[in-house]
């Protein structure tokens, strides 16, 4: 059975000239790894998954798994037909992994049973555990509470990246204890993990992410006021980093670390240069 607690970065795909940039993924990968991270989500929106052909989403798992050990990995799994879902899930699952990130079909917006049905063959399939992803603002449909209670009572469905707002339904899974909760709402984050949540899966926590870390042992610690401060010194950067749409000002800062390139793939574009000067006064207050 896989752990997912921690905090566990979801990855950006960097790119020179239209590529996948490897060397700069592998820079990114290393640091990441010595700030202490649980461990990293592969082409999930942050890894702008739907803009990579599925050749490229794999080589970039390759290349991570190359790095990184397998039970540190989860890889992104979205799309909207599940016959193509399944082959590319067996695919996937040829290597090792920690797990497979899953989101609703998108456009679709299927009814509550049809969503029920998709996850579970999903999850009948798997040989690695599943994590829920919650994101109904990006898929376009809501899973109702009781809906989602029936999913993850799935025995291979492990976990789930919360994203939908919803309060109640965050302390009831955390309560009924079915799957682990992981905060997918960077500001979230501190609140999820107070309510007893296992951790997070934070796209901002590219940048100081050994202070996400030591956030989340402050509170697995009982260290609520070390928390506390670590969660408002990080807020301006949480809130930073989606000023512009995802990932492109996370690549921007990681840009001005010298980390990888700032460059998105199309129709994402760069960050303006207004959302680029607050950046760095950003970063400069967090002495990166």
């Amino acid at each position: 059975m896989s752990n997912f607690q921690g905090i566990w970065v979801a990855l950006v795909t960097p790119f020179r000239n239209g590529e996948i940039d490897f060397t700069s993924l592998d820079r990114l990968l290393g640091k990441l790894l010595e700030d202490g991270v649980a461990g990293f989500v592969v082409c999930g929106t942050t890894g702008e998954a739907a803009a990579l052909s599925q050749v490229e989403q794999l080589a970039v798992l390759d290349a991570v798994l190359q790095r990184v050990p397998a039970e540190r990995v989860i890889m992104g799994l979205a799309g909207n037909q599940l016959s193509a879902l399944l082959d590319l899930q067996r695919e996937i699952q040829r290597r090792p992994l920690a797990g497979l990130l899953v989101p609703a079909p998108y456009y679709i917006r299927p009814s509550q049973a049809g969503l029920e049905h998709f996850f579970t063959t999903l999850a009948d399939a798997a040989e690695v555990p599943l994590v829920l992803y919650d994101i109904p603002y990006r898929t376009g449909i809501r899973i109702e509470r009781d809906t989602l209670r029936r999913i993850v009572s799935h025995p291979n469905i492990q976990a789930i990246k919360d994203c939908a707002g919803d309060a109640e339904t965050t302390m009831t899974l955390i309560a009924e204890g079915l799957v682990q909760v992981l905060a997918g709402e960077d500001t979230q984050i501190f609140n999820t993990l107070c309510l007893g949540g296992a951790g997070a899966i934070s796209a901002s926590a590219h940048i100081r992410a050994d202070l996400y870390v030591r956030m989340q042992q402050c509170v697995a610690g009982g260290d609520l006021q070390g928390a506390r401060q670590l969660h408002y010194q990080l807020l301006p950067w949480m809130q930073a980093a989606f000023a512009e749409a995802n990932p492109s000002a996370i690549k921007a800062a990681l840009a001005l670390q010298g980390l990888i390139g700032e460059e998105p793939r199309a129709p994402l574009l760069p960050c303006t240069e207004a959302t680029r000067e607050r950046l760095r006064e950003v970063l400069a207050r967090l002495k990166c």
